[in-house]
């Protein structure tokens, strides 16, 4: 993988490509989650390279794309859209992880003529899916995080969301990179960012939907299964995972990844 950079007005953002880029394949759009960064995908990467172009990117505010003052999920997919006009991509599949699924669905929201599909990871909709009290408590996260000590607060992060030591390691080793402020400004910022740009958003292209059966996130089971009622989008449980479903069970989500993506027309 090829490490670049684009700049914006609020900073550089870090992004990586397949060593060969081929534009007559289909290119794969990795989105890690909040506090992470483009490692949480590093058991993807192998699988998908013999078949297609890779994309993957410490989102903004995020990893090696700090300091980025002005983290907004607009900036977030306009971002993205630099980022495919400089790799010379057109359509793209978008596989995003929590926060990066809030992203892929920005940016599917502004530009949804160039994206084939879009793999939800332990993510949730935009739209009008959520109650009062819990649009209230995902305002109070900053506060919230900051009663905690620092390695407390980080120990716990890990042990919420994944269930194995892999997914723990992968997790703790992102978090060592912030201070306290700094991450719980980050946790802050990305979800108050999303309320804000929540909206009703249609989705043009196929969908599916991953959760680890373990998760234990807010209520990210419940609101996957009234986005798969709602719309008919498939979901699937991945046996044994929690949040970082991708970290923890790779081989289960690399083969529905696959089958999802080698089926787009």
């Amino acid at each position: 993988m090829q490490r670049r950079e684009i700049s914006d007005a609020s900073g550089n953002i870090a992004y990586w490509t397949s060593d060969t880029f081929d534009q007559s394949r289909d290119t794969l759009f990795f989105l890690h989650g909040l506090t992470g960064d483009h490692t949480m995908f590093a058991p993807q990467f192998p699988a998908f390279a013999a078949e297609y172009n890779i994309i993957a990117w410490d989102a903004p505010a995020h990893g090696q794309s700090r300091p980025y003052p002005a983290f907004t999920y607009e900036n977030a997919a306009n971002g993205m859209k630099a980022i495919l006009d400089a790799c010379g991509v057109t359509r793209v599949i978008l596989i995003g992880q929590s926060m990066g699924g809030f992203i892929s669905q920005a940016f599917i929201c502004r530009y949804p003529e160039m994206v084939k599909g879009f793999v939800s990871i332990d993510s949730t909709p935009y739209g009008d899916y959520y109650a009062k009290s819990d649009l209230w408590w995902l305002r109070q996260i900053e506060w919230m995080a900051k009663l905690f000590p620092e390695k407390l607060l980080k120990w716990a992060m890990s042990r919420q969301n994944a269930a194995t030591e892999t997914g723990r390691a992968n997790m703790a080793a992102v978090l060592a990179g912030y201070g306290k402020a700094e991450l719980c400004r980050l946790m802050g910022i990305g979800y108050a960012g999303f309320l804000d740009d929540n909206r009703a958003c249609e989705i043009p292209c196929p969908v599916l939907l991953l959760v680890g059966e373990k998760d234990r996130t807010g209520k990210v089971r419940t609101y996957n299964r009234r986005w798969a009622k709602r719309t008919g989008y498939p979901l699937v449980w991945v046996p044994g995972a929690a949040h970082n479903s991708n970290v923890d069970a790779p081989a289960a989500v690399n083969e529905n990844i696959l089958r999802f993506i080698r089926a787009l027309q």
